[in-house]
């Protein structure tokens, strides 16, 4: 299980990473900063489950979506990609060795 969160948390940080580096281009490109949306990338990437996601997550509790949920998605794609990927590393990382007072 820990090597499946750190291989999916390893995606996701090099899916961030290449995201900052095309998104950097394009700043090069066009002499100003303007991060690609998460939402841009869903809505492209899965349209009609994009398009059914807002009614969905809003009939299960509308505050789920308006501010939580849009603000995710308002987020620069490459930061919920480091974020989420940095976080599945840690959580299949290899817990430390208790060593001295807190052994057993």
């Amino acid at each position: 299980m820990r090597f499946i969160l750190r291989l999916i948390g390893f995606l996701c940080v090099a899916a961030g990473f290449s995201s900052l580096v095309i998104d950097g281009a394009r700043a090069i490109a066009n002499t100003a900063w303007a991060p690609t949306p998460l939402a841009e990338v869903a809505h492209a990437t899965f349209p009609a489950w994009y398009a059914g996601l807002g009614p969905a997550v809003s009939a299960i509790h509308p505050w789920l979506w308006s501010p939580l949920l849009t603000g995710i998605f308002a987020a620069p794609a490459f930061a919920v990609a480091m974020i989420a990927g940095f976080l599945l590393m840690l959580l299949g990382r290899t817990p430390r060795e208790t060593v001295g007072f807190y052994a057993n």
